[in-house]
């Protein structure tokens, strides 16, 4: 962890980052990007359904309930995809947008600074473990 984040207090750095999630999720740009990559992967299906139930056009209304039901099993990867697609989209249509995309790309710099802390934790381990089994054979 950083330094900073050993000096301040746990409860308060949970609230920070409560918040701060909270001002990403709810941005409004950020939302209207996630309905329109929603709309695109799921939404239309609902749509189908309905449109398709009120007006007796069959066709919709199996295409939309097929596509639903194979949203309902297991390890369906369409939430990753939206998601995907929100941000794609928010780079695409608010390019200048810092307040949500400079805070996801600030996340992903520290998850890889973590990441790599770990690797390089786990790799000292194993050399060191290989090297005392080393030794101990030589012996």
């Amino acid at each position: 962890m950083d330094s900073d984040s050993k000096k301040v207090p746990l409860k308060s750095r949970i609230y920070k980052t409560i918040k701060k999630w909270i001002m990403v999720v709810l941005n409004p740009r950020l939302l209207l990007c996630l309905f329109v990559a929603w709309m695109i992967t799921n939404g239309w299906s609902y749509v189908f359904t309905v449109v398709g139930t009120a007006c007796d056009i069959t066709w919709m209304v199996v295409t939309g309930t097929t596509y639903m039901s194979l949203l309902w099993v297991q390890f369906t990867p369409e939430k990753i995809l939206t998601v995907i697609i929100a941000l794609f989209l928010m780079r695409l249509i608010f390019p200048k947008d810092k307040k949500t995309i400079g805070v996801l790309h600030d996340e992903l710099v520290k998850l890889k600074a973590a990441y790599i802390r770990q690797r390089d934790k786990r790799r000292a381990k194993r050399n060191a473990k290989k090297s005392s089994v080393l030794k101990v054979n030589m012996e």
